[in-house]
């Protein structure tokens, strides 16, 4: 299983250093023709050299041609799309660790972090509920509340994914579904399951990034 989700991992990494190759060769094709479009016109200019103007007349003003718009925001939608996309595969199991509840650190982030977080070290700033969400309107949500989250620079949140008890079989799906989420976020440094009184099997509290800003 483990070799199973270092694959996945390696997979989505891939696929996000293939996309960023494309933006920079999108970009340079922008590039070009903005080149393209500036040569042509000064072709003229280049092409007569030096000139006298002619006296001066009364003639009416006309706008010049403006350039054909760049859609700039559609290619960083696209861009933001793909950084955000998170997969449904990913197994988490083996990426967690087992205490006295599952928890999570990323590489390089000491076990006093996880303690601190289920102690209350940080004060919880905002709350995303995902429960009676279908699986993909859930993950969107998450993707869009953790992005949110730490443009305003929030560093701790709590996610509420319920205990499972309304699924069949009470399984609860959608927390190993949040875990895997939440693993696939750069954004997220750790996190822990919650405390009885804060919700506790239902929900985990998510220690994110500084914001850049």
């Amino acid at each position: 299983m483990k070799a199973k989700s270092l694959q996945e991992l390696q997979r989505i990494q891939q696929h996000l250093a293939e996309q960023q190759k494309l933006n920079a060769a999108r970009e340079a094709a922008r590039k070009e023709a903005e080149r393209k479009a500036h040569a042509e016109k000064t072709l003229f200019v280049r092409a007569a050299g030096a000139v006298q103007p002619l006296r001066e007349q009364r003639r009416v003003q006309l706008a010049p041609e403006q350039p054909a718009p760049i859609p700039f925001q559609a290619q960083l939608d696209e861009q933001r799309v793909l950084q955000e996309s998170i997969s449904d595969e990913f197994d988490a199991s083996t990426l967690l660790d087992v205490d006295d509840a599952l928890s999570f650190r990323r590489p390089g982030i000491g076990m006093d972090v996880t303690r601190k977080l289920r102690k209350g070290h940080w004060t919880i700033q905002r709350e995303l509920d995902l429960h009676g969400l279908r699986r993909e309107d859930a993950r969107e949500a998450l993707a869009a509340f953790v992005r949110e989250s730490v443009r305003q620079g929030l560093r701790c949140v709590r996610i509420v994914h319920g205990k499972g008890l309304g699924s069949p079989g009470k399984t609860p799906v959608l927390k190993g579904k949040v875990q895997g989420w939440l693993i696939q976020k750069d954004e997220v440094l750790a996190f822990v399951q919650a405390r009885g009184d804060e919700g506790g099997a239902g929900a985990l509290v998510v220690l994110l990034k500084p914001s850049p800003g």
